[in-house]
């Protein structure tokens, strides 16, 4: 049984002064409506980001562009690497991100950090990101989010009073610590994938 309902958003990495760009790009060409902007994310930090939330109605895409202070920031790292408007993470709607968890980890997933409850700017939800699919510098890899949103009025009560309660930290802070953690170990390291899986058929796709 699938643990993935569907693609949630998808995170653009802007190169400096292209955010406004692909912002218009996105709502003018593509029909998208802003919902969210956060012209500085960290504004006390020695680097930080901009990220503005554009909605589609059944799905989103987020606009993060670096900003540089003391240090550079893990956005112009990315795109430095891979270049204007790159995907840096796609994120997952799970039919249950703890049991997901669960599952993942007994495989050999490794998540970033903690899960976490906020307002992303397309509603309340939890999100766990993971780490790299490569390994390598934390704020130069594309990674997968897995979350979920609240299926009822009481699901987003309850986050929401869990969100009131915890001050958890963000992906760009999970980010920056593993950068100066130095942790270069990618989300997945496949030891426990058995030595004689193999690909199994094809199956046709039911109807609606």
């Amino acid at each position: 049984m699938s643990h993935l309902k569907s693609i949630d958003h998808v995170t653009y990495a802007c190169e400096k002064g292209m955010i406004e760009k692909w912002a218009w790009f996105h709502i003018e060409v593509e029909g998208g409506t802003l919902i969210k902007r956060i012209d500085d994310v960290n504004p006390d930090g020695k680097s930080s980001m901009k990220i503005w939330c554009i909605d589609y109605g059944n799905f989103g895409i987020a606009l993060i562009e670096g900003i540089d202070r003391e240090e550079k920031s893990q956005v112009t790292a990315f795109t430095d690497l891979h270049g204007d408007h790159s995907c840096q993470h796609v994120a997952y709607d799970c039919y249950s991100l703890d049991k997901f968890i669960a599952h993942m980890k007994t495989l050999g997933g490794h998540p970033r950090g903690d899960v976490i409850i906020q307002d992303d700017g397309f509603g309340i939800l939890k999100q766990m990101f993971a780490k790299g699919f490569a390994s390598g510098h934390a704020g130069e890899a594309t990674f997968p989010e897995y979350c979920e949103r609240p299926r009822n009025a009481s699901e987003a009560r309850d986050m929401e009073i869990t969100f009131s309660e915890m001050a958890g930290e963000g992906f760009y802070a999970q980010v920056q610590k593993a950068i100066e953690e130095n942790d270069t170990t990618p989300f997945f390291d496949f030891k426990k994938m058995p030595t004689d899986w193999s690909v199994p058929p094809v199956q046709e796709k039911t109807g609606a």
